[in-house]
């Protein structure tokens, strides 16, 4: 009976850290002050002049099947949304790697610093190295995707299979959206507040129809904006806009040879700076139902799963109807 009325306790204790943890609050630039569901390491890198580290956790299963899966976080997110993920994962015997990319998370802010795929895929490679994992399932979600894309073309042989979720980057956005300059997506960053941030993910993510399980990943982007150190924040976010907008991968996807699945929300139409663009161009952009059946053709040994009524963030919104296509692909020999 003691231990019945012990654990029933420390599930009701648990619920309200939780409750506290995920609040609106003032977080400073690491997030030393929340804590991810999983233990944190860190791998330092001097890079561009600076010594940055970058956070990621190790999520490791009770029964190994000996395979690894890298969970790639979205712009507007950091590891820690992959929790449920990565439990199922690890409950199937998986390896799970969640890394914080340089600018997101618990990571390193720098002060200066050119962002491009090509660096966010290497610092990944190195945690990789680091861990003496030799090859992997790489998973991206949103601008993860585009992470992970430049990935699999840069380091072929370490992805054993890509899985790539509502990823960005499946359409050359300068070509309908004009030309904003880092400062201006800057200026544009120091104004966010919770109320922005809700209103952006209600409308570009969940289709006007927000729940209250949404509300913890609005309060852990907009808890950064009531820190004295968001400027930061929110210069690195700027330059992270700037390299979505100026280094498209859809071009080069053709070369991806590893074995492909898509999973697309096909309410989704997500586009970074789509109220830039004009009214006509505005109706094409992020229209994932096209943008997930042209990137199954151009990636030839690829799969597409479609999943109606679900928007950009599948694994978030819908967990089910997300986890079992890719406990399926994962399995598969």
């Amino acid at each position: 009976m003691r231990t019945s009325l012990f654990v029933i306790a420390f599930f009701l204790f648990t619920l309200h850290v939780n409750a506290q943890n995920d609040s609106l609050r003032n977080l400073d630039i690491n997030l030393e002050n929340y804590q991810y569901p999983f233990p944190v390491k860190f791998l330092p890198l001097d890079l561009q002049g600076e010594k940055l580290k970058m956070a990621y956790m190790d999520v490791q299963p009770e029964k190994a099947n000996g395979k690894t899966v890298v969970l790639l976080h979205g712009k507007n997110f950091n590891g820690a949304y992959w929790e449920q993920t990565a439990k199922s994962l690890t409950q199937s015997g998986y390896r799970v790697i969640i890394p914080d990319q340089i600018g997101f998370g618990k990571s390193s802010k720098p002060a200066h610093f050119q962002y491009s795929f090509q660096q966010l895929a290497t610092n990944t490679k190195k945690i990789l190295d680091t861990l003496s994992i030799s090859s992997a399932t790489i998973l991206g979600h949103s601008m993860g995707g585009m992470v992970a894309m430049r990935f699999a073309l840069m380091f072929p042989r370490t992805v054993e299979k890509l899985v790539l979720v509502n990823p960005l980057g499946l359409e050359d956005y300068k070509l309908k959206i004009p030309y904003q300059p880092v400062d201006k997506w800057y200026q544009t960053e120091l104004k966010s507040n919770f109320e922005t941030i809700k209103k952006y993910q209600l409308n570009s993510y969940y289709d006007g129809k927000w729940k209250d399980a949404y509300t913890r990943w609005a309060n852990l982007y907009a808890g950064w904006t009531l820190n004295k150190d968001y400027p930061r924040i929110a210069w690195n976010s700027a330059l992270t806009y700037d390299l979505i907008m100026t280094q498209p991968v859809i071009y080069e996807i053709q070369a991806i040879k590893s074995p492909t699945l898509l999973i697309i929300g096909q309410r989704d139409r997500s586009s970074v700076g789509k109220n830039l663009a004009s009214t006509e161009d505005q109706k094409t952009l992020g229209n994932y139902p096209e943008l997930g059946k042209k990137a199954n053709t151009l990636i030839k040994n690829s799969q597409l799963i479609p999943l109606d009524n679900i928007g950009h963030l599948p694994h978030i919104e819908d967990f089910d109807r997300f986890i079992k296509p890719l406990l399926s692909f994962l399995n598969e020999d």
